[in-house]
């Protein structure tokens, strides 16, 4: 250990990041401490590394912070991530951020400070790639005086601002490729809740227990778009057709639009959602790359509805990755697998029941006859604590009966999976 260059013992303490295990490691030896002191370039302050953050006071921890960061030079990722303090005072917070302003990097920081200081103007004009706030509030964005012209990634979790705030926030980062908006307090200035964001460079968006409106997206760029929990009454998407991977979970809106975005659609994930078939279909039915679809416990608008596999087949011939699972009914057995339609390139199929029945055995039946080239069979089942005799009943004979199915195709790979 002697020989290493200082260097790359810095490197070896960045990779311990726990702010605790840097500082037992420095007192190795002399190089290890000059390492510690000149070539740090990581550091985290997190509860949950080490128990007795949780016994000491904010003052104390406010002191140990200081004195650990301001004996490093040039740290470049600083996480500061204490989920039992309620709050930090803002000067030491301050002294924090300007000590590290000219070479950091990244920042991850969830403690409130009192009080609230402008993050935005502590951060910004430097060379930070990667933002990650929690429980703060952000007000008067300036976008000509507080630019982030590196920064690549956005988040923001708890954090409270304003629709046009964060319209302007994307527009200081002309870089952006990732944001992620999780369970935000968003102040409105008019009684419609609506958000308009547009972003040229953004390529990945997270979204998460967010209620609004009407939602407008504008990013040319994007390529995976991930709703999750929310609630809107109108959400829009306006790009050139680079969306690559949408996925909807537990997510209630009456007006879902992707526009032109869906040409180049690979994977479409949708669960816990209500759909009209017919309508989602032609959103995505010129998606003629797709190679994964899931619909997932959904729910038609209409009793009548049902997914058309033969539809599936003939609009995405490249799928290889088929997941369904929702209310079966007579018509789907009777009008959805209608046809001498083939899923020629299907090598996994999932399937999966909330209520079991004689239909979800004819149904797994009817569909491996169409994939020809199956690998792998994944079924998914409730089960209920208490079952009722009729219940085991209808299990045993399933449970048989797919027993039976599987002697035809030896060659297929059979996974259970119950809850």
């Amino acid at each position: 250990m002697e020989f290493l260059p200082v260097e790359v013992v810095g490197n070896i303490l960045s990779r311990l990041g726990a702010a605790r295990d840097v500082v037992i490691a420095s007192a190795t030896c002399r190089k290890w401490q000059e390492a510690w002191r000149k070539h740090l370039h990581t550091l985290t302050f997190n509860s949950n590394d080490w128990p007795l953050y949780h016994e000491f006071s904010t003052s104390r921890l406010e002191i140990i912070i200081t004195q650990t960061i301001f004996q490093t030079k040039g740290l470049q990722c600083l996480s500061i991530i204490m989920d039992d303090v309620d709050e930090f005072s803002a000067a030491p917070v301050i002294a924090w951020l300007m000590y590290t302003r000219e070479t950091l990097r990244q920042l991850h920081y969830n403690v409130r400070t009192t009080p609230n200081i402008n993050m935005l103007e502590k951060c910004g004009r430097q060379k930070l790639e990667v933002l990650a706030l929690a429980h703060n509030t952000i007000t008067g964005v300036e976008p000509c005086y507080q630019k982030f012209p590196c920064l690549k990634s956005l988040s923001l979790s708890y954090v409270s601002i304003s629709a046009l705030d964060l319209s302007l926030l994307l527009t200081a980062c002309p870089k952006i490729e990732l944001l992620s908006l999780v369970s935000l307090d968003i102040v409105m200035s008019d009684p419609q809740a609506t958000m308009d964001l547009s972003s040229y460079s953004l390529k990945d968006i997270y979204v998460e227990a967010i209620s609004l409106d009407k939602f407008i997206l504008e990013a040319d760029s994007l390529e995976k778009l991930h709703l999750k929990d929310c609630t809107l009454e109108v959400f829009e998407l306006v790009g050139k057709g680079m969306l690559r991977f949408l996925k909807i979970d537990d997510v209630s809106v009456i007006h879902l639009d992707i526009g032109e975005s869906a040409e180049n659609l690979e994977i479409v994930d949708v669960s816990n959602f209500t759909i009209m078939w017919a309508k989602f279909h032609h959103m995505i039915s010129r998606s003629s790359k797709l190679r994964k679809l899931r619909l997932w416990g959904v729910v038609f608008d209409d009793e009548d509805e049902f997914v058309d596999i033969e539809t599936i087949s003939s609009c995405f011939p490249l799928l290889s990755h088929l997941s369904l699972s929702y209310d079966l009914r007579e018509a789907a057995l009777q009008y959805g697998l209608q046809g001498s339609f083939v899923l020629d390139n299907v090598i996994v199929l999932e399937l999966g029941w909330t209520v079991i029945s004689d239909l979800f055995s004819t149904w797994v039946s009817g569909l491996l006859e169409r994939c020809p080239q199956l690998r792998k069979l994944v079924i998914h089942g409730v089960v209920s604590e208490t079952k009722t005799h009729e219940e085991c009943h209808m299990l045993a004979n399933f449970t048989s009966s797919i027993v039976r199915l599987m002697r035809k195709y030896l060659h297929v790979e059979v996974q259970f999976e119950y809850e």
